[in-house]
């Protein structure tokens, strides 16, 4: 009779980008202890960031809905534990939320994330300025905490999905190479100022084929405007569901986004993926995964010696707000040719 597979509830429930760092590890995981069975703890929306994985199901939280509140936690606590044996909780989260809810499930160990506070308060406040530990590897102390270690220097990345024919319609069929731009993020400290990034765009649509990325209203207008006004420029924003995204992010030549979701999304599927930095920095953590630094573009430290101002660039002083227009649009289409 076989042994049963050691069963790890894994709780990441937002935000994009964070729940999105987790894959690579979790890829690794897999690969390195195929007897384990990983059950990931997130929202509805995330789950096919973990199609690729093996042994791994999605245990989907509706935290806006019927596991909302205190209440509602205790009612996810008893699905969990109806419908599962844990051996172990990683909590890869570690708010308020999960070290509830985390109280609440049965399992004989329980190993959360160090978020390193006090080194990223020290890194924005000025006391230091140094790389410190990325996210991905406070992912993987986590596991190696539960004794599983995993090693993030060789990773394996999924193969280039097939993209369907509404894609193929959608993308077109000639055989430029594709560049994806994701020009939003959640903070305006983080964008690259829209008039930049149309020189950038009407730079590169020249001799290649521009996908672009966004969500919400407001940001669809500003890219339809780009789509209108170039050729070989597609839109594709409020268009396709979230594994249709990745179907086309899997096929990019190279992505360029902000310190942002989109980023994580592209480097989770091993495209080459650079970034533009503006009053954050990647030393507190954040750059995508198993990407060089050289990716990073940076705003200028001499105008900006603040940077980075907040981790999560939603702070800053009003004349930083703009601090990636030190970056000129030459330097980042210079770096996507030379990377193509």
């Amino acid at each position: 009779m076989s042994k049963p597979k050691k069963s790890i509830l894994v709780i990441r429930l937002s935000a994009m980008g964070d729940v999105a760092m987790t894959v690579p590890v979790l890829n690794g995981l897999c690969r390195k202890y195929p007897d384990i069975k990983i059950t990931v703890l997130t929202r509805a929306f995330f789950a096919p960031f973990f199609r690729d994985l093996p042994n791994v199901t999605v245990f989907s939280a509706d935290v806006k809905g019927k596991h909302k509140g205190t209440f509602g936690l205790y009612k996810l606590a008893r699905e969990l534990n109806k419908a599962n044996k844990f051996y172990a909780i990683a909590d890869l989260h570690n708010v308020l939320r999960s070290q509830i809810l985390r109280k609440l499930i049965n399992s004989k160990r329980l190993v959360s994330i160090d978020k390193g506070r006090k080194e990223k308060k020290a890194l924005v406040s000025g006391s230091i300025f140094k790389q410190l530990k990325t996210t991905h590897e406070r992912y993987a102390d986590v596991f190696k905490v539960l004794g599983f270690p995993v090693d993030l220097s060789n990773p394996v990345f999924p193969n280039k999905s097939d993209l369907s024919k509404k894609l193929q319609t959608l993308l077109g069929l000639d055989s430029k190479k594709m560049i994806g731009i994701a020009p939003f993020a959640a903070h305006e400290g983080k964008m690259y100022p829209v008039d930049l990034m149309r020189e950038v765009i009407a730079s590169l649509s020249k001799d290649y084929k521009i996908i672009l990325f966004g969500g919400g209203q407001k940001e669809i207008d500003i890219l339809n405007n780009f789509e209108n006004d170039f050729n070989n420029v597609i839109n594709i924003a409020g268009k396709l569901s979230i594994d249709e995204e990745l179907d086309v992010i899997s096929n990019l030549d190279v992505m360029l986004s902000m310190d942002s979701g989109n980023a994580h999304m592209a480097a989770m599927l091993g495209v080459k993926t650079i970034t533009i930095w503006g009053v954050t920095h990647p030393y507190a953590g954040f750059a995508p995964f198993n990407q060089p630094d050289e990716y990073a573009l940076l705003a200028d430290r001499n105008q900006f010696p603040k940077i980075p101002t907040s981790v999560y660039g939603n702070k800053y002083p009003e004349n930083y707000r703009e601090a990636s227009r030190s970056i000129s649009p030459k330097s980042i289409v210079d770096k996507i040719k030379a990377i193509l």
